[in-house]
């Protein structure tokens, strides 16, 4: 069983921790500020008429105390595993757990003062902006895949170029939606408007190109399959829950999960903020949470640390291959200027 170095031991042990810190931190304060005060009747009589209340309904305690405990309990068990056995490239999604379970510790003042403004944003920005961390490490998993197995060719691109084209994906759409999700809950109803539509596009253009990674994650695994039976079938030998084939499963089911909330939540935006799917709580949970904490959870019992041997150092062959891919062409146009 490998360990990382001290120093990286130390770093991917701390961040998580101190995630874990200000999660319950901002929980508790959430509670406590919302509980200074004391609400209008209206707001918990006839919550889906009220026209400051965003949610259009209390949002249930029971149901995100479940969510938070669950979303925490992956977190930490995940935070420990990472520094244990490795695999730096699920930081970005462990991390995002933590910001995540923030969100859901934002409803429980939500539940008190449904019609807080500023902790409708707090919530909105976490729960909508943290699975694209999620997103992050799996464009980065595939890469390590790649490399790990030597079957470069399988991709559409390259190792070192895939993470980088995907994650750059990632964070201008996260850049979009942040824009259009502040935007978006103005008071000024043409700021708002235009902020919905600035969200919608960057929720379609992260559906687009997490659409196109999952395809291009099929094709690789198809391609070994039918055309490198030998690296198919590398790990046989090992148990299944160590076989490199049951992680490129693992990373298409969590994949999947990603998707159908990326489509959940754009349709949901589609119709507006107080379209059916928007204002009800279920739709939320059963379309939005429950597919998420699927893509995260089931990397727990697979962990890329422990079903890819030297997972990290992988990276640095990203890099190295990625300056001598440069090198090469640097070459190329030298002579070329020559031969000129």
């Amino acid at each position: 069983m490998a360990l990382l170095a001290p120093t990286s031991r130390r770093s991917s042990l701390a961040i998580p921790a101190l995630c874990a810190l200000l999660t319950l931190l901002a929980s508790f304060v959430a509670s406590a500020q919302a509980d200074d005060r004391t609400p209008p009747p209206w707001e918990f009589t006839d919550p889906k008429d009220d026209p400051l209340n965003p949610l259009r309904y209390i949002a249930n305690n029971t149901l995100s105390a479940v969510a938070i405990s669950l979303v925490l309990a992956v977190a930490l068990v995940q935070s420990f595993m990472l520094w244990r056995l490795g695999g730096l490239c699920m930081l970005a999604m462990v991390i995002g757990e933590y910001t995540w379970a923030v969100g859901f510790g934002t409803r429980f003042g939500l539940h008190t003062q449904p019609d807080s403004q500023g902790i409708y944003i707090a919530y909105y920005l976490f729960i909508v902006l943290s699975p694209c961390a999620f997103i992050a490490s799996e464009y980065m998993l595939l890469g390590r895949l790649a490399r790990y197995l030597k079957s470069h060719r399988h991709l559409l691109i390259p190792p070192q170029r895939i993470t980088v084209v995907f994650v750059v994906s990632d964070i201008t759409t996260f850049l979009i939606q942040a824009a259009g999700a502040l935007l978006s809950i103005s008071k000024n109803l043409k700021l708002s408007k235009t902020g919905e539509h600035i969200f919608l596009a960057g929720l379609v253009l992260q559906l687009v190109s997490f659409a196109l990674f999952i395809v291009l994650a099929l094709r690789f695994l198809y391609r070994i399959k039918t055309m490198d039976p030998h690296v198919w079938a590398v790990d046989a030998e090992k148990a299944w829950h160590r076989d490199w084939r049951t992680l490129g499963f693992v990373l298409i089911v969590s994949s999947i999960g990603i998707l159908v909330r990326c489509v959940y939540r754009v349709i949901e935006l589609s119709q507006g903020y107080r379209g059916h799917l928007a204002t009800t709580e279920a739709f939320f949970y059963g379309l939005d949470s429950l597919p998420l904490f699927i893509a995260v959870a089931v990397y727990t019992p697979f962990w890329p640390g422990r079903m890819i041997p030297g997972i990290d150092q992988l990276a640095k062959l990203d890099k190295a291959g990625a300056d001598a891919e440069g090198a090469e062409r640097s070459s190329a146009e030298t002579a070329e200027v020559k031969a000129q």
